[in-house]
């Protein structure tokens, strides 16, 4: 079997209060180190040793414990492109407490670019997980023990499924002020009201007294760089909310409050046909709007699809081929109309300046 490997740096770090060696999986991480753990996850059947690996950085100086996840659906993998970049920052290297990065959950799926594990199930939809259930609840179990249920506050990484992909946003409780105010400080332009689902990670954590958020964007099996650079943006941003990392020192324009949705809609495509999708991710839309068109391959028939509400695009579907039924577009609901493109606007004009 593979041994846990760990690789001890120097961090950088200030004076004082000093906190204590973070245990992770049996192995030791002291202050001011970092390491990288592999968490013993069951092997496969071709007798194949399997491990989750996790990069752990200690700060030598108390403060929060934040964990970062990319991959609980394998074909995900913006997350994980997130997080290498995450930790690859020297800014990074001198936090205040202990990030927690791990860049590839279920490690399984991963493998085989695909959203569910070997057992064919959903592992957002097992969490907390159960050491004696199914494969995918056993490395559920074994993420909330060793990495979930010893943090304060998290940030799930994810990606849209089945050639869907999603503007950069964040889903919360907005009923948890906590992960209201984590969420606000992630700096992108729409944040989804979301129900926390049972099975959920979202839901252990809350359930753990873990203040979580997700973050969405970009496509499975696709890197976005607007959107990969989001990301890394907004973990550095929160990290800096909760005091983790010192503030920039360059003076900027004051931050935009983001958009709050409180629900969202997917519209359905009317007829069977090729799809010709004319409002794009972050396009602001009007109620009863035309937003694009499915045609008949062998026919001259065309139908116009309508925005049933009026908000902001933030899913879409890449696939022009669709049945009746399909869900093509995702729109957050906002009244405030005039809003939304200057919000869009800056956020891009942002990430544009940070290459």
């Amino acid at each position: 079997m593979k041994k846990t490997q760990v690789r001890e740096k120097p961090v950088p770090a200030g004076a004082a209060d000093m906190q204590r060696p973070a245990t992770i999986a049996g192995t030791q991480v002291n202050p001011g180190t970092q390491a990288t753990v592999h968490i013993p996850v069951p092997r496969l059947y071709t007798h194949t040793d399997m491990a989750m690996p996790v990069h752990v950085i200690h700060g030598r100086k108390d403060g929060p414990r934040l964990f970062v996840c990319g991959a609980i659906h394998g074909d995900e993998i913006i997350g994980t492109e997130i997080i290498r970049r995450l930790i690859k920052l020297k800014k990074v290297k001198n936090l205040r407490g202990t990030l927690i990065a791990v860049p590839v959950v279920n490690v399984y799926a991963f493998e085989q670019h695909s959203r569910y594990s070997p057992d064919r199930r959903d592992m957002n939809r097992f969490f907390p997980g159960s050491k004696k259930g199914s494969l995918t609840s056993q490395i559920a179990e074994k993420f909330m023990s060793e990495v979930v249920r010893a943090s304060q506050y998290g940030i799930d990484l994810h990606a849209g499924s089945n050639h869907r992909a999603n503007f950069p946003q964040i889903r919360v409780d907005i009923e948890n002020q906590e992960a209201l105010d984590l969420a606000r400080a992630f700096r992108v332009p729409v944040v989804v009201n979301a129900g926390i689902r049972d099975g959920s990670l979202r839901k252990a954590a809350a359930e753990a007294g873990v203040h979580t958020i997700l973050y969405e964007a970009g496509e499975a099996l696709r890197f976005d760089e607007e959107a990969v650079r989001a990301g890394v943006r907004g973990i550095l941003s929160v990290m800096t909310s909760i005091e983790m990392l010192r503030p920039s020192t360059r003076r900027k324009t004051p931050q935009m409050d983001p958009l709050i949705a409180d629900s969202t809609s997917w519209v359905r495509a009317p007829i069977s046909g090729i799809l010709q999708m004319e409002a794009p991710l972050g396009a602001k839309v009007a109620k009863n709007n035309r937003i694009g068109v499915i045609a008949d391959p062998f026919g001259d028939q065309e139908v116009a699809i309508l925005s049933p509400v009026s908000g902001v695009v933030i899913g879409r579907l890449n696939l022009p081929l669709v049945h009746r039924g399909d869900a093509v577009i995702h729109i957050a609901h906002l009244d405030r109309l005039k809003k939304i493109e200057p919000a869009i606007e800056e956020f891009r004009e942002e990430i544009a300046d940070e290459r």
